[in-house]
């Protein structure tokens, strides 16, 4: 199935008409590769080889006797079919477009078979192959192993940790520089933050980062469950406490022993349980439904919401004292729109863990694919850019996604809001410098050096922008300063 997918693919990636024609590669043999070009190909890491008018091999590089298993003097002088046996070999072979067309093929995702028969992901590229005088004498292509590409993905994700929390912005660098030392105590921990913000990879940082890393993680969505199967599933039940229940059952709290219990959403929990929450913080105990004594519990707590607790309090729907209990250590995980600079970083991450569990590789995202991104709201936070990626990763052609591999309901989201790609740009650069004007106080310069960028430049993006310039230079006020101390 994967092999007719491929060559589904590889039909339409051919017949698209838009690609820009890039340079023919030519060398100085015209039969074969030369001493000199056999030096520089068997130097390259992908596999090269080249074909003549009769698609027979003239050229073998080292990395492609590598990845098939067969050594250059077998290839030589054989039909590429024969050596490759690729999934689009017969009905849309890539290099013979690029010979019958003049355009060529740029990452191209395909199988080939190597010499034991396994099925091999790769990359192809083509382009034509002429001599001195410009003439056509065949074709070149190279092939890329993704095998080798995913291990070194692989090894880069275990370097960055697959829970790790990836970020430049200010506020979140610094709730996690204090992670370490929140984790350390045993006090209860409570994260804000609206849905898809990551408060669940905070709450395993501080799990990991603790004395009871090497216990269980258990989680609960209070949310997620009517009161009847919340409270049996999280404090447990006796033989006997119900119908149904033929045998003794351990609830979350009792499965978190000697680890962490992370109780998300908290704010949905219901009022008749949160009683006995109360009491577990409190006391560390709790009853199993139909349990006669107390138990005593041995885990961390730290819980999370996306709600206001405090209106939720005035509201009458959460208990007062509760909140004091759970509110002793807050973090407020900011949303992605007030981070937008994230969003490069995150998309990096997220392609190269997909590439690392599907069956091709595609590792960036065109110009005009991160400007979109980069002006939009993110109403889902890094969950919705998460599954906008995936979507466009599963119909991405190359190793690059493009505007057309995003899905119809962001594309015209985001143009609904912004009419045109200059006016998406300029909004985003208009936040950016708002921003750093605020966090340097109207200090001009030193927004623009923390922009990266001259100041005239700046000044200048100001005026374009319309943005009101801040009503007291902060370069003023450190004038004043300095002359007030003389």
């Amino acid at each position: 199935m994967l092999e007719i997918r491929g060559a589904r693919r590889a039909r339409h990636i051919l017949a698209r008409k838009d690609r820009t024609p890039q340079p023919d590669t030519k060398t100085p043999d015209t039969h074969g590769c030369g001493d000199r070009f056999e030096t520089v190909v068997n130097s390259i890491s992908d596999g090269v080889f080249a074909v003549d008018k009769e698609w027979r091999i003239t050229c073998f590089n080292s990395a492609a006797e590598r990845t098939i298993g067969i050594p250059r003097v077998r290839a030589l002088g054989r039909p590429c079919r024969e050596v490759f046996r690729s999934n689009i070999c017969e009905e849309a072979c890539a290099l013979r477009y690029t010979m019958e067309t003049g355009r060529p093929i740029v990452n191209l995702p395909v199988h080939i078979r190597d010499a034991r028969g396994n099925r091999v992901p790769v990359t192809v590229s083509t382009a034509l192959l002429k001599d001195k005088d410009g003439h056509v004498i065949g074709g070149v292509e190279t092939f890329r192993d993704l095998n080798l590409v995913k291990e070194l993905l692989q090894q880069a994700e275990a370097d960055h940790g697959r829970e790790q929390i990836i970020t430049q912005d200010p506020v979140l660098l610094h709730i996690l520089d204090i992670v370490p030392t929140i984790a350390e105590s045993e006090s209860t921990v409570l994260i804000g933050g609206e849905s898809g913000t990551g408060k669940g990879l905070l709450a395993k940082a501080i799990h990991r980062l603790s004395a009871r890393s090497d216990g269980p993680l258990v989680t609960i969505n209070c949310g997620a469950l009517p009161e009847p199967l919340l409270e049996s599933e999280l404090f447990g039940y006796r033989a006997g406490a119900f119908t149904g229940a033929n045998r003794d059952k351990p609830g979350r709290v009792a499965a978190a022993a000697r680890g962490t219990l992370f109780l998300d959403e908290i704010g949905d929990l219901p009022v008749g349980i949160q009683v006995k929450l109360l009491r577990l913080l409190q006391e560390r105990l709790y009853e199993p439904l139909g349990e006669v004594r107390s138990r005593e519990a041995d885990a961390r707590i730290v819980v999370a919401t996306h709600q206001d607790l405090g209106r939720l309090v005035e509201e009458g729907r959460f208990r007062q004292d509760l909140f004091y209990r759970v509110n002793v250590i807050r973090l407020e995980i900011p949303p992605l729109r007030e981070r937008i600079k994230d969003v490069p970083l995150l998309a990096e991450s997220f392609l190269r863990r997909l590439s690392m569990a599907r069956a091709k590789v595609v590792s960036t995202v065109s110009h005009e694919v991160m400007e979109l991104l980069m002006a939009y709201e993110f109403p889902g936070n890094v969950r919705e850019l998460e599954n906008i990626l995936e979507h466009a990763y599963v119909l991405a052609g190359t190793d690059r996604i493009e505007v057309s591999d995003l899905p119809d309901w962001f594309r015209a989201r985001v143009r609904g809001s912004h009419t045109d790609r200059p006016s998406a740009v300029g909004a985003f650069e208009t936040r950016l410098i708002r921003e750093a004007l605020e966090r340097c106080g109207g200090n001009r310069t030193a927004a623009a050096r923390e922009l990266g960028m001259h100041k005239t430049t700046l000044h200048r993006k100001i005026r374009k922008l319309g943005i009101e310039p801040p009503t007291r230079d902060g370069r003023m006020a450190t004038k004043e300063g300095a002359s007030g101390r003389g």
